[in-house]
């Protein structure tokens, strides 16, 4: 079934790319249905069957779906540092290094820089890369450069980090607190009071768990509307009573605004705790990959992988799409990112699924079965095509003629004697 015309912005003064026949998912717009997709200078400029003139080039993609590009807010980007072994160094992974490959077109990193050196990552990542990048701040000086700078309270500056998040307001998005050992609060305390001043969401990667600060009273008493828990399944977060079913602070935490976050990472997801939330209807609202050194090479990979685990756990294709676009583009407040609004940024990502035996890894060697698996086809970013795995968007060689290929003016051809 295909759906009419739905928008159409005339008149189209530039040539248009026109992404044909696919299986258009748009969450924020309610689409679920086989459309044409049209792109006139980088954004949207029709979705239906629009038939529209001045087409200067037709994709097909009969067979494939296609949606908004990925959103991940968490992940860890700043690899200039040349620290060793550090979540802000080695284990940061450069962005476009990673991103368009798996139809990501926005990340933000989740605190790996703090406010001591906020503003060497951005210029020299941040405004360096192709892919959108957003930030959280961490409320430790040094961010995640060492774990010994997110113990001392003495680092933690609210004040500095709020007016630092209103300088770099274009890019940063929150606050960020992570890993802290002790047993206070002190490490929330300070990220929600940095929140409260620069009127920015705050994501707590709770770190150590203690009997002082138990999990359930972070999310229910500590936490803001739209503050975020991140690595939501985690092994040590407290899931389900002695007869599975779901403790009822979790529906609480919810009902107040908090925001729960998967956060996969290398030890931050455990099939225990996915399977019956997402069996009882306690989804995330969003999913989000943690990326580092040692999760892309362990059970998380990237996010095609870990949407299709999310799948195997239950959730259905919709509501995973939902939570890694639109649901996530919001909680960082960048309303303007996250689907298919004619308008809206050409932030596109094709897929295709197979069905088969697959088998999906958790952080502590737990497997699950599933029969559905993403592969990042087609990945367009403002409308430029990044990422084009089967060579979709190229022609035919033999139809470009004698010569393609060479520089005119530049490159000199000089035959072989006979």
């Amino acid at each position: 079934m295909r759906i009419a015309l739905l928008f159409l912005v005339p008149p189209l003064f530039s040539q248009t790319l026109l992404l044909t026949n696919a299986h258009v998912i748009d969450p924020k717009n309610h689409i679920d249905a086989i459309a044409d997709v049209a792109i006139t200078d980088g954004r949207i400029s029709a979705l239906g069957p629009p038939h529209l003139p001045r087409v200067a080039k037709t994709i097909d993609l009969t067979g494939l779906y296609l949606t908004p590009g990925l959103v991940d807010i968490h992940t860890h980007l700043f690899t200039t540092t040349n620290v060793h072994n550090a979540w802000a160094g080695d284990q940061s992974i450069m962005p476009d290094s990673f991103s368009f490959r798996t139809g990501v077109t926005t990340m933000v990193d989740a605190g790996s820089a703090g406010w001591r050196n906020f503003e060497d990552f951005r210029v020299t990542v941040i405004d360096r890369v192709k892919t959108r990048v957003f930030a959280f701040i961490n409320i430790a000086g040094l961010g995640m450069m060492t774990n010994a700078a997110e113990q001392q309270p003495s680092e933690f500056n609210p004040k500095e980090v709020a007016r630092l998040a209103r300088k770099h307001h274009d890019v940063v998005v929150g606050i960020k607190t992570a890993h802290y050992e002790a047993p206070d609060w002190t490490s929330v305390d300070r990220a929600v009071e940095a929140g409260t001043l620069a009127d920015l969401p705050v994501m707590v990667d709770f770190g150590f768990f203690r009997a002082e600060r138990p999990y359930w009273q972070l999310v229910t008493q500590k936490l803001r509307p739209g503050d975020i828990s991140t690595h939501f399944f985690r092994a040590t977060v407290p899931f389900v009573d002695a007869n599975g079913k779901l403790y009822d602070y979790l529906a609480q935490a919810r009902a107040r605004g908090v925001r729960f976050d998967v956060g996969h990472g290398g030890g931050s997801f455990v099939f225990r705790n996915a399977v019956p939330a997402i069996q009882q209807g306690f989804y995330p609202d969003s999913i989000s990959s943690d990326l580092h050194g040692g999760s892309m090479n362990a059970g998380m990979q990237d996010m095609p992988a870990l949407i299709s685990k999310m799948l195997a756990c239950g959730l259905p294709l919709n509501d995973a799409i939902l939570e890694s676009t639109w649901t996530p583009a919001q909680m960082i407040h960048h309303p303007e990112l996250g689907h298919l609004s004619v308008g809206a940024s050409a932030d596109i990502a094709v897929w295709s699924i197979a069905s088969g035996d697959f088998g999906f890894e958790d952080s502590s060697g737990g497997r699950l079965k599933g029969t559905r698996r993403l592969t990042s086809e087609m990945t367009l970013h403002n409308g430029e095509i990044m990422w084009d795995r089967n060579a979709r968007s190229a022609v035919d060689y033999k139809t470009l003629g004698p010569g393609y290929g060479n520089r005119p003016g530049v490159d000199i051809v000089v035959a072989p004697p006979k």
